[in-house]
């Protein structure tokens, strides 16, 4: 897939609107624009190495002017990225309206080769500086605890994506049942792109029939539970941005499901996140706590971030079997 979508830039679109700037628009990206909205320009913008990226100029029907980003990606895969940043900005959105980019619609292309697919929403004027703690763990903290699982349980109602990668995110009433589930798919997700790596499956049986049990199910025996809190899922500073006119922290590129709140900030302890720095971790702890026990929320860190190790190791696949090593 990240070879196929690079091509779209390459020759022209059927069915792209001819406008200003280096992006073809397809004509069903603009039938989603707010009505009578006229697009003056469309330019590439960001990079990724599974998607490409635009902003879009465009004058609202009262002669407003607005801009929209726009990501795209191809074949299935692609289809299942752009469903799943829909639903999970969509959700983000509505629980915390001021800290994401405003969703408005996901589809198909109206060009047939390759059936590409597309994510559309606000744009937003923002810096790519690292966060600042406080304001970025204010952020985290709010959605955590303004946040309501429709269920009451542990998921999502579609599977969101980790970069390129699909999420187990079937709903569960056990976060100790659900976690478990989710290490062993992203470890399946790992033997298929990377090879199959005995140490990694004896150990990754040993954690799951072992380690889960004993070091995540203590957050759900002996009278103690755990609130399902939405979590962005992949919470690092190349998804965040501070915004030009406020200064507030702006989330996107988000895999969210309804998760145990540490789980979220699993992802701080990887060595490839300028946000590993222990400052962001002791502010987030500082304001919102630990689970209990609290004696054994380290434990519970290492155990939360080995899954974002071995989720990087598949979206980038020609460092896979290096990184899984680490």
């Amino acid at each position: 897939m990240s070879n196929t979508v690079h091509t779209l830039l390459q020759r022209p679109l059927p069915g792209a609107s001819a406008i200003d700037g280096d992006f073809p628009v397809d004509d069903n990206v603009v039938a989603h624009l707010p009505g009578g909205t006229k697009v003056l320009s469309a330019h590439r913008y960001g990079s990724s190495a599974w998607t490409i990226t635009a902003r879009i100029t465009a004058e609202l029907v009262d002669g407003t002017p607005k801009k929209f980003f726009l990501k795209c990606a191809t074949e299935e895969a692609g289809h299942a990225m752009m469903e799943g940043e829909f639903w999970a900005m969509t959700e983000l959105y509505n629980t915390i309206p001021a800290a994401f980019p405003k969703p408005l619609a996901r589809g198909k292309f109206k060009t047939e080769n390759p059936a590409t697919y597309f994510f559309l929403c606000e744009f937003a004027e923002m810096s790519n500086q690292v966060p600042d703690p406080d304001r970025l763990c204010a952020r985290i903290i709010e959605l955590h605890r303004k946040s309501v699982s429709p269920t009451g349980k542990f998921g999502f109602h579609v599977r969101t994506c980790n970069g390129r990668t699909p999420q187990a995110t079937e709903w569960d009433s056990s976060w100790t049942s659900f976690f478990a589930k989710f290490m062993v798919h992203v470890m399946a997700e790992d033997f298929k792109t990377n090879g199959l790596w005995p140490e990694l499956e004896r150990t990754g049986a040993r954690i799951v029939s072992h380690v889960i049990p004993r070091l995540v199910g203590a957050l759900e025996t002996e009278g103690r539970s755990i609130k399902p809190c939405l979590i962005h899922g992949d919470l690092w500073e190349g998804n965040t941005g501070t915004s030009y006119e406020t200064g507030s922290i702006i989330l996107f590129d988000a895999g969210s499901y309804y998760a145990h709140n540490e789980m979220e900030i699993g992802d701080w302890r990887c060595p490839y996140n300028k946000v590993n720095s222990k400052i962001y971790t002791k502010t987030y702890l500082r304001h919102y706590g630990m689970s209990e026990p609290a004696e054994e929320w380290d434990d519970r860190n290492r155990l939360y971030s080995t899954y974002y190790d071995i989720v990087y190791s598949v979206n980038h696949m020609l460092q896979g079997r290096s990184v899984r090593q680490m």
